[in-house]
């Protein structure tokens, strides 16, 4: 495993509808965005914070994104689907992915700010070509494959007082 030091340079990458559906069904919070970039970042070199949203036409949702680039995070936008049956979906997974194998060569560290297990192979992928991979999220909802998979898991429930408003 990779040691952490301060000449890392690191991409974060959140998974923002992840991190939403837990922070809200399990604590009925929002997650601080702020704490979450400064501890991923961990006092290294950020060459890239993007954070994935969905647009769903919320009132609010433009100053999030908003409140997002003034914290440092890029915002990559997707639109809702809704399918004919009233059916909606939405997720970043292939773009997160994508965005992470193009960075590897780039970064040392990724911070994967996600409980989906989807990443596991992501993680394998990156530790495969020499990249640290650090994943952070809420340890009642992570996946166990994720935790397996990534170098380092944060728990963001163990610091509630940082990582939620």
């Amino acid at each position: 495993m990779t040691e952490i030091h301060p000449d890392q340079r690191v991409a974060v990458l959140a998974d923002s509808q992840n991190l939403y559906h837990s922070a809200q069904s399990f604590y009925s919070q929002n997650i601080d965005y702020s704490g979450l970039l400064e501890a991923a970042v961990n006092d290294r070199a950020l060459v890239r914070a993007i954070a994935y949203v969905i647009r769903a036409d919320s009132p609010e949702e433009e100053s999030f994104f908003e409140a997002l680039r003034d914290i440092g995070f890029e915002t990559k936008i997707k639109e809702i689907k809704t399918f004919a049956d009233g059916s909606k979906k939405a997720d970043w997974d292939l773009g997160i992915s994508l965005d992470a194998v193009s960075l590897a060569s780039h970064v040392d560290t990724v911070v994967l700010c996600t409980g989906d297990g989807d990443f596991a192979r992501l993680c394998s992928h990156l530790r495969h070509e020499g990249v640290r991979v650090e994943a952070m999220g809420f340890g009642n909802s992570a996946a166990a494959e994720l935790i397996e998979a990534a170098d380092e898991f944060v728990d963001l429930a163990e610091e509630e007082e940082t990582f939620l408003l």
